[in-house]
């Protein structure tokens, strides 16, 4: 199949071009999944619970509003985009739900949670 050349160069590298063409299609599911995480987790509060999840592995909602200092709704409201994104699952003991990362998001989180800086205050 020949390529439609928009570049404006007067000759474009068809092979180049194809070769990223199929590079890309190859890893469509792996961008899909990470694009939807980045925009998950481009809001604040929600990459907190996530770095929370991570560090604690588990935590219900009251545990999270404590330590945010937030309502438990609001975070609530947080924690269910979460959820329906796949991100995160929940277990229920008695009435408490605790909720943890999934496993297969947490290498790509490990990742952006390396670049968060620990700002230690100087006594």
């Amino acid at each position: 199949m020949k390529l439609e050349i928009t570049c404006t160069r007067a000759e474009a590298n068809q092979k180049q071009l194809q070769n990223c063409m199929d590079t890309l299609d190859k890893m469509e599911e792996s961008f899909q999944k990470i694009s939807k995480l980045l925009s998950i987790s481009s809001n604040e509060v929600r990459l907190k619970i996530l770095y929370l999840l991570n560090m604690e592995k588990e935590l219900c909602p009251c545990d999270l509003a404590d330590i945010l200092k937030m309502s438990v709704p609001a975070v609530s409201q947080h924690i269910r985009k979460i959820k329906d994104a796949g991100i995160i699952t929940a277990r229920r003991e008695g009435q408490t739900l605790y909720y943890s990362l999934n496993e297969d998001e947490t290498d790509i989180l490990e990742n952006i949670f390396k670049s968060i800086k620990l700002k230690r205050k100087i006594a």
